[in-house]
């Protein structure tokens, strides 16, 4: 060997070792980075001693003398488990990730800056009662805490990004619930949507992509386009990320006593967002003198969000209500610094704004405002300068007086229906479906918000602003908002289905989900009198049978297969039980079907903007072909396509998708193959290798229309087409007959630290529908840290 080569093969080695030696050395040193979790700690800001017990999951028990000290304990355990999900929470909703991650992230500054989340989280905190105050002062205190009496390094993704947080505020708490009521409101797409489309297709067609909610289906109880730029509109629909793109689903019942083993309510809740790493809930018992809770926290959030206190339960679905509109404003032809209205030109309230921006020149942004609310088109450089025009977009979240917060504290604190109802008048954004339950045997409804009342229109359009023919007159009085108490059938339930008939005097919706997981909870707990149990809710949560699969595969198996492939697709689709088991070909062959042919009806029309209009999934194609609709004909032929036609081409179409992928055996093909759950990372995801050394792939059952909802992502590329992308994070049955015996689960793990065991510990028992106690009993066997006060 040449002497030269040595020499390199000896030099390669070396720094092979080095990397190897330095590698398993960080490795070591950012095990420091993992929270204390026994001994003792003194804290200052503490009056008493406070005591956390972790059992071998990380489930957490906190247990103060007084609940300040509580709510101190809780800030201190979530800035030791979640730090950074906090401080990216925190980041996000300011519009400050351009400090820390550079200009890629400087569109989504701009949005958020523009929505202005911290300066109303400001004005939000003088509306509060002191309780509440209170309360988020001493979550602060306790995350400040940690930060100050820390001595090990800070979690990866700090020392990936290079920086260190900034002292916790009160302000930074309640920028959770803006971000989380972006992410449950979704109209200002739909419109925006609506938007990219008119004037290119007919009301007709660009209607049949929101399917119309069929009138047999479960109740819980025009614009202006050619002002808009449609390259603003475009740019600004697709702005945000998948993890906050807007989404909302969530399956809740609620079953009376007379309908019960035990003579008890009991309360089920699983609410469904995007299935990320970290996990949006951490679970944990919270106890002091005149309080004990149970159920999901959010890092951030001082707050009990989902789960039960001593006397009484509730969950949260979402209502998708239209709360949401955007407002043409039209400028002044020679002062585009001033805008109509019906009293008169007005000018342009505006703020300025400056984005740092990592390794570059900071951004200004000057933000302006109309009477309806911030200039969303401004998000975009140069917005609507050349049409004369721009969108501004209205919100009750966007209001200063905001009091959700308030209504967090009190659901916490309330000892039956008419406290509990107390609290959720300032329930104010986003609204809500919640369910109750308590232990004097009562079970509810409410859907609070500051609802809009329009003076014309319906919500689906941005409408013009000039004059004010659209504008909001008023808010749904609380009183005039759906509720009921103990209702005749002893039995609730809400999976995002309708929850008002036509008869209610209010807009809440013109667009609602698909009612199928509503439609088979109805089925399986009708006529359950006396014989629920806790264990039945728990394996329902579990169901797997779809619906939507139920409604479509008729049309879809009655158009002849065009070969043999086909013909056996088929066979095996009409011998199918619809259970959508991630071992069974069936549900990835149905998945597969719908795909191609939501692609084969929308493409040629749309491009590749087809993807975004495929979420729908069964819905939508079920109402595209439902008729012969003008959506089945190819407009790239001199042919008409009928929609038999593009049913029997989409098939060949799947099959071929399928066999590329997962090879020519159909009875080999496995929905878990296609549809695994792999909990994303917003930062190490991103990162090559290091992606691979924290990445989950955990095979799911589900689909987007069955109770246990696993939505499959179906706009993507075809290589992660089907994905599970949007789930129930968290499930929990609530037992009224003795709330210890409720049960828990959440997705991936209790540690938000990507080098801890618990980091991702539970995703298998979650996919699995086994769940965890969070009575006392859990911690009989657990890790011990005693908290004390530090002498002043």
């Amino acid at each position: 060997m040449p002497k030269l080569l040595r020499v390199v093969l000896w030099m390669l080695g070396t720094i092979t070792g080095l990397v190897v030696v330095v590698g398993i050395a960080g490795y070591f040193w950012l095990q420091g980075s993992l929270p204390t979790t026994e001994g003792e700690l003194s804290l200052p800001g503490l009056t008493a001693e406070v005591t956390v017990l972790r059992d071998r999951d990380g489930l957490i028990n906190i247990r103060a003398e007084n609940k300040l000290d509580l709510y101190r304990g809780l800030g201190f355990v979530h800035a030791q488990e979640r730090l950074w999900q906090m401080d990216f929470m925190r980041r996000t909703a300011s519009g400050r990730l351009s400090e820390v991650v550079g200009e890629a992230t400087l569109d989504l500054d701009r949005f958020f800056r523009t929505l202005g989340f911290r300066k109303l989280a400001e004005a939000n905190l003088s509306h509060l009662t002191p309780a509440t105050r209170a309360t988020l002062d001493a979550y602060t205190q306790g995350v400040n805490a940690f930060l100050e009496t820390r001595s090990g390094p800070l979690p990866l993704e700090f020392q990936i990004l290079r920086y260190e947080p900034e002292p916790w505020t009160t302000v930074d708490s309640l920028l959770w619930g803006r971000l989380m009521a972006l992410r449950l409101s979704e109209n200002w797409r739909s419109e925006l949507s609506r938007t990219r489309l008119a004037g290119r297709f007919s009301p007709e067609m660009i209607a049949a992509l929101w399917p119309a909610y069929p009138e047999d289906a479960p109740m819980t109880l025009r614009g202006r386009a050619d002002l808009i730029d449609q390259s603003v509109v475009t740019q600004l629909a697709t702005l945000l990320p998948p993890s906050l793109e807007p989404s909302g689903a969530s399956n809740a019942w609620a079953v009376g006593g007379s309908l019960t083993e035990s003579g008890k309510p009991i309360l089920a809740n699983d609410p469904h967002l995007s299935l990320n790493a970290p996990g949006t809930w951490l679970l944990a018992r919270l106890e002091a003198p005149g309080i004990t809770l149970a159920g999901a926290t959010a890092p951030g959030v001082p707050f009990l969000v989902l789960g039960h206190n001593e006397r009484l339960a509730w969950g949260l679905t979402t209502t998708h209500s239209d709360t949401q509109d955007f407002f043409i404003e039209r400028l002044l032809a020679d002062d585009p610094d001033r805008y109509e209205s019906p009293e008169g030109p007005l000018a342009f309230t505006t703020r300025d704004e400056v984005i740092r921006v990592r390794n570059g020149d900071a951004v200004r942004l000057i933000v302006r405002e109309t009477r309806h609310g911030p200039v969303m088109s401004d998000v975009i450089p140069a917005g609507s300068a050349e049409t004369g025009a721009v969108l501004a977009l209205s919100w009750p979240a966007l209001r200063t007086d905001d009091r959700t917060a308030d209504a967090l504290y009190g659901m916490n604190h309330a000892r039956d229906w008419g406290e509990f109802q107390l609290a959720l008048r300032q329930f104010h954004s986003p609204q809500q479906n919640v369910m109750y339950a308590d232990v004097d045997g009562n079970i509810g409804f409410t859907a609070p918000a500051r609802v809009p009342v329009r003076r014309a229109g319906n919500g689906q359009h941005p409408v013009p602003g000039w004059n004010g023919a659209f504008d909001w007159i008023s808010l749904v009085p609380f009183e005039e908002l759906p509720s009921v108490i103990n209702p005749r059938s002893d039995l609730l339930i809400n999976a995002n289905n309708r929850i008002v008939p036509d008869s209610y005097p209010h807009l809440i919706a013109v667009d609602w989900p698909a009612p199928y997981r509503a439609e088979r909870l109805a089925a399986v707990l009708d006529g359950k009198e006396g014989t629920h149990t806790v264990a039945d809710s728990v394996i329902l949560q579990q169901d797997i049978v779809a619906n939507g699969a139920k409604r479509i595969l008729p049309r879809l198996l009655s158009v002849p297969a065009g070969d043999e492939r086909s013909a056996a697709a088929v066979s095996m689709l009409r011998a199918w039980d619809y259970r959508m088991h991630r071992n069974a070909p069936e549900p990835l062959i149905l998945q597969a079907w719908v795909w191609a042919l939501g692609r084969k009806l929308l493409a040629d029309e749309l491009g590749g903007e087809y993807r975004q209009f495929l979420n729908g999934g069964i819905y939508t194609v079920e109402r595209l072909i439902s008729e012969e609709s003008p959506w089945c004909d190819d407009i790239t032929t001199e042919i008409a396509e009928s929609c038999d036609n593009q049913i029997e081409a989409a098939l060949d179409l799947a099959l071929d998708s399928l066999s590329a992928r997962f090879g020519s055996d159909m009875a080999q093909w496995r929905w878990g193959e296609a549809h695994s759950a792999r909990f994303p990372h917003p930062v190490l995801s991103r990162i090559p290798v290091v992606s691979t050394l924290f990445a989950q792939n955990v095979e799911t059952d589900g689909s987007d229309d069955t109770i246990n909802r696993a939505s499959a992502r179906l706009g993507g590329a075809e290589d992660s087409l089907f994905e599970n992308v949007h789930g129930a994070g968290y499930r929990a049955v609530y037992d009224l007959a003795d709330l210890n015996n409720s049960r828990f689960m959440i997705a991936t793990g209790q540690s938000g630290n990507p080098l801890s065991d618990l980091y991702g510990s539970l995703s298998y028992r979650w996919r699995d529908g086994l769940n965890v106690s969070l009575a006392p009993e859990t911690w009989a066997v657990a890790e011990q840290l005693k908290l004390i006060p530090r002498p002043e």
